[in-house]
């Protein structure tokens, strides 16, 4: 007896399926970032020194070292750069843009900004650390010339600074660039300064931004600047996406022929399985590579190779005599645990690759690792259940549905 409510159900759920990729796959795809090998943009290599001789660079170092160089990378207008610690002593440096000015983010993140403030002598009495929370900001002169304005923690160290140099210069320099030496005329108590100089409005707020990031944590040796093209990022994204579409449709071909119904429901599955990492590369503001691509594509493979074991698995016990029902259920309980082994090692290696490896190598592990997990979810539990339901609606129960002949089923 046919029971529709279930193939109902199940017309329900591939509709419902259908329907979200057909709808929303354009904009969640619009949503993931390229990294600079798919769009174009480039790519340092820094070595971290420590500012003072006898110290190490350490973890920490590597880590407030790289958010600093976010800090600045920001200030020259570029959203979302890249930025990953290599051990023991690198960080690399991605940007995916064609727009941004390789030169300048390239100085803007060598500049060390050390601002101090000397006396005659050379003495430094001040430096940028004495400066309040984003205390320095643009402001103009009588002459409406922009000039940046200083703000001090604790305004009694200006006081006291100024007064044992009343009536005498009193330099800012920024590095080793004298900014202004201006004449203390007389005892500043309010804990405020100001830079002048021929400042434009752009310049005085680089600055501005510059000092209130901070001074950089350790010394930058640039090793390596590597540029990728807009053009040869883009080929690279069509040649990749071509491939895909390939392989994909080999395996679906491949699917409905060997395995015919329960082929049918994978390739539903594994539909789903693409859409669903897509929306979790888009919920995690992921970066998605070429080598994060080709952690997909293996992913593919695996969850294709669990309905297999699956589906082989149901074919041996029709084979063997037994029902589409007792052949699904026998076939789905004894496959369960090798294809869950199967998973578990993967994502073991990709945990090993994620912290031992390169930033390539861990873009490649975390995007393998996430597929790993939705093809559980889709091509494990998933297809289980629209099988499931395929099965107890008793409309397919010849086991010519599930790829046997019936000359190969042997008699009980």
């Amino acid at each position: 007896m046919v029971k529709w409510g279930r193939f109902l159900l199940f017309l329900v759920v591939v509709g419902l399926l259908a329907t979200l990729v057909a709808t929303t796959t354009k904009q969640v795809a619009g949503n993931i970032t390229l990294g600079l090998d798919l769009q174009g943009g480039f790519e340092i290599l820094y070595e971290v020194e420590p500012l003072e001789a006898g110290h190490k660079v350490d973890i920490e170092l590597l880590k407030s070292t790289a958010h600093m160089i976010e800090r600045r990378i920001n200030i020259g207008g570029v959203a979302e750069p890249v930025t990953t610690t290599e051990l023991p002593n690198r960080i690399r440096v991605q940007i995916a843009s064609q727009s941004a000015d390789q030169d300048k983010l390239r100085e803007l993140i060598g500049k060390p900004a050390h601002l101090t403030f000397r006396d005659e002598n050379g003495k430094i009495m001040l430096q940028g650390s004495d400066l309040a929370p984003n205390g320095a900001a643009v402001g103009y002169d009588d002459l409406k010339r922009p000039l940046v304005t200083l703000k001090f923690s604790d305004p009694k160290k200006l006081e006291e600074a100024t007064r044992a140099n009343l009536h005498k210069p009193m330099a800012i320099f920024l590095d080793e660039t004298m900014q202004t030496n201006p004449t203390i005329q007389s005892v500043i108590s309010g804990g405020s300064a100001q830079i002048t100089g021929n400042y434009t409005q752009e310049s005085a707020q680089e600055l501005a931004d510059l000092l209130n990031s901070g001074a950089m944590p350790a010394k930058l040796v640039e090793k390596q600047v590597t540029s990728v093209g807009a053009s040869l990022g883009t080929l690279a994204l069509e040649k990749t996406m071509y491939a895909g579409y390939i392989g994909a449709a080999l395996i679906f071909i491949f699917m409905l022929v060997v395995y015919r119904m329960p082929g049918m429901i994978a390739n539903i599955t594994l539909a789903g399985f693409t859409y669903f990492c897509m929306v979790v590369l888009d919920w995690m503001h992921a970066t998605l590579t070429l080598p994060g691509i080709a952690g997909f594509i293996l992913a593919v493979g695996i969850a294709v190779d669990a309905n297999i074991i699956t589906y082989e698995r149901i074919q041996e016990e029709i084979r063997s005599g037994k029902t589409v029902l007792s052949a699904f259920r026998a076939g789905e309980r004894r496959s369960l645990i090798t294809i869950i082994d199967a998973h578990v090692t993967t994502l073991i290696a990709t945990g090993v690759l994620f912290f031992f490896g390169t930033s390539s190598v861990q873009g490649f592990a975390v995007v393998l690792a996430m597929t790993i997990i939705v093809s559980i979810i889709t091509n494990v539990f998933g297809s289980r259940f629209l099988l499931w339901l395929v099965v107890r609606s008793n409309m397919f129960k010849k086991p010519f549905w599930f790829g046997v002949k019936e000359s190969e089923i042997r008699e009980l």
